[in-house]
């Protein structure tokens, strides 16, 4: 005997439902914007569509159904009166400037990881998973564009000082190194703060290795280094002060290696910041955030399968506090205090091999 649907609970989800897929869509509407400077055009002020078009140089066709879009999505304002748009100070410090509240580049990850979906759809048939080198170049992009902003806001005044006494060691002048470093904007902003201080940075793909040696030598700094390197070999000497990571542990091949080898990397007082995302180990507590369904889906299609493409752990990107304090305890971490990062999604690992 077939269940009675209820027929308000069947419609309410099906209006769920098309919310995503209409949430989708403006997600490719924002990564044009954010691409083609529209959103800076409408910035500058109400304007028609022939105007907005004229100040970003683009087809007016195209921008006027862009602008409906947006106007009925919530993202502009539209007066019926003037036939104008415009973009509330509130939602454009959200999608344009350079302050880290710019949230616009990470619109690029949807199309980045939607271009691999029919190979995500292969391994759910035949396991496996779809490697690291086929997200390249363009997760490199996207990597960078999604932490950039935040680096250049946070990295300096809110994420070191989670430790106590960090900025003071930088500034005396330590040793540093940073896991899986991608473009290595972290690291040349620690190094353009902190002269007295050294860095490496270290990451498995050269690409982006190269573009942050050229970023070291365009920003001047001269106390940087980057090395193509796999960080389940680093090697435990010399000794590092300070270990950073930022989003790379969760996605690693064989993460338990990762955190032994940065223990067996750290001086006696040493410190390792490990930022990783904000979410319980347990599903059930997870029911009900805004971000974990995020977590779960890009797990899905990038975070988990580029470690079951080698045979690793597959973590995924909601891999928890609770997993990571056991796996960093096993690891020869003594002490390890979390605190939420500057911002709602990531969590601060401040780990150290001496109990406190």
């Amino acid at each position: 005997m077939e269940a009675k649907l209820d027929k308000q609970r069947t419609q309410e989800f099906a209006r769920k439902l098309f919310g995503f897929y209409t949430s989708g869509v403006l997600t490719l509407m924002v990564d044009i914007g954010h691409r083609t400077g529209l959103f800076e055009a409408v910035a500058k002020g109400p304007g028609g569509s022939q105007e907005i078009a004229a100040r970003a140089r683009l087809s007016e066709r195209y921008v006027r159904e862009w602008l409906c879009a947006l106007a009925t999505g919530g993202v502009l304002e539209y007066d019926a009166a003037s036939r104008t748009f415009s973009l509330p100070p509130e939602h454009a410090v959200c999608l344009t400037g350079t302050s880290s509240r710019n949230l616009a580049a990470a619109s690029q990850g949807l199309p980045m990881l939607a271009a691999r979906l029919a190979r995500v759809v292969e391994c759910f048939r035949n396991g496996g998973g779809v490697p690291y080198s086929e997200y390249r170049p363009d997760f490199t992009e996207f990597m960078d564009a999604s932490w950039r902003l935040l680096y250049d806001g946070l990295l300096i005044k809110g994420f070191l000082p989670a430790a106590k006494g960090l900025p003071e060691r930088l500034e005396q002048g330590i040793r540093v190194a940073d896991l899986g470093c991608g473009t290595g904007h972290a690291i040349n902003l620690m190094a353009r703060q902190y002269p007295n201080s050294t860095f490496v940075g270290y990451d498995l793909g050269e690409d982006a290795v190269v573009r942050a040696r050229a970023e070291a030598s365009e920003m001047g700094v001269s106390n940087a280094r980057f090395e193509v390197l796999d960080v389940t070999r680093l090697p435990g000497e010399p000794k590092f002060d300070l270990l950073t990571s930022f989003d790379a542990i969760h996605d690693q091949r064989d993460p338990a290696t990762v955190l032994r080898r940065a223990a067996g990397a750290l001086l006696p007082d040493g410190v390792y910041l490990m930022i990783e995302p904000k979410a319980s180990s347990r599903l059930e507590d997870n029911i009900g955030s805004p971000f974990t369904p995020y977590m779960y889906g890009v797990s899905v299609l990038h975070c988990m399968t580029v470690s079951l493409a080698e045979g690793g752990a597959g973590l995924g990107t909601a891999w928890g506090t609770e997993t990571a304090r056991r796996m960093l305890d096993e690891a020869g971490f003594k002490s390890v205090d979390v605190v939420d990062a500057p911002g709602p999604q990531n969590s601060i690992f401040i780990c150290r091999l001496e109990a406190r």
